[in-house]
């Protein structure tokens, strides 16, 4: 009990802290500070899964480019959001971001800043999805932490890479080489070994976009949409790509690849 009243204490005071470190910076300081690309690295002060990141490209503290892949068939809700143009208003500490990804959806997202450098961005988020006026999803309000993304390598992955799982133990470790080809209008082909040869899979759909360093997978197989996260750095012609996950017990967990480019 005494445990859980000291760490209860500490979290309010880290929580004022933070807001007394914002509450000294000007709106005008905001507004410098926000612009570049930030993506989503703690949420509800734990981890942020892979599948739950989310990237911002603020141009300017009046304009926004939002990507996110939000897939959850149990709440029957999916979004595909590959640079959302979005608008901005920064009003004290509060910044406000609406966007339109169609004629008859709006989303409009809510954030308390209290806490910005040149490197993170910490926020209390809430927001709301409406289609046709009605509230189609409403996530809980929800501290969030954000990191500044220097790295964009959505020119370097255009290509064909070949690589397999090396976290071993995770769903993904099945010993086999894997192969991918990623085309620059956003489409990529699955390739499986047939015999010694490679050939396509009979996926249907496939579209991809990596902003940043978050890459977002999705495609149709025997008429069932499925999605994959990572998150990918490049060198020449090494890609790794990394994932935080979490088994079906709740319990997370680290998949990565590694693969190389072939002609």
């Amino acid at each position: 009990m005494k445990k859980t009243i000291v760490f209860l204490l500490v979290c309010i005071l880290c929580a004022a802290f933070a807001v007394a470190a914002c509450a000294e910076v000007a709106q005008a300081d905001i507004e410098k500070l926000i612009v570049g690309k930030w993506m989503v690295d703690e949420k509800d002060n734990l981890p942020a899964t892979t599948n739950g990141k989310v990237v911002y490209t603020f141009e300017s503290s009046q304009k926004a480019y939002v990507s996110a892949s939000v897939y959850s068939p149990f709440d029957n809700f999916s979004a595909w959001r590959n640079r959302t143009e979005t608008d901005v208003s920064i009003a004290g500490h509060t910044m406000t971001l609406t966007s339109y990804p169609d004629v008859r959806t709006t989303i409009e997202h809510e954030f308390v800043i209290t806490g910005i450098d040149g490197h993170e961005l910490s926020m209390i988020q809430k927001g709301t999805e409406t289609v046709d006026g009605k509230v189609v999803f409403s996530p809980k309000e929800s501290p969030v932490r954000l990191v500044k993304i220097t790295d964009d390598f959505s020119r370097d992955i255009i290509g064909t890479w070949e690589g397999r799982c090396t976290s071993k133990g995770s769903i993904f470790d099945d010993g086999q080489d894997h192969r991918w080809e990623y085309r620059a209008d956003g489409s990529f082909v699955y390739y499986i070994k047939d015999g010694g040869n490679w050939v396509p899979a009979g996926d249907k759909e496939n579209e991809y976009f990596l902003d940043g360093i978050l890459l977002c997978t999705r495609w149709v197989e025997n008429g069932s949409e499925n999605r994959e996260w990572w998150e990918v750095s490049i060198d020449g012609d090494k890609m790794n790509w990394t994932a935080l996950r979490k088994n079906e017990d709740g319990t997370p967990f680290t998949a990565a690849f590694e693969m190389t480019k072939v002609q």
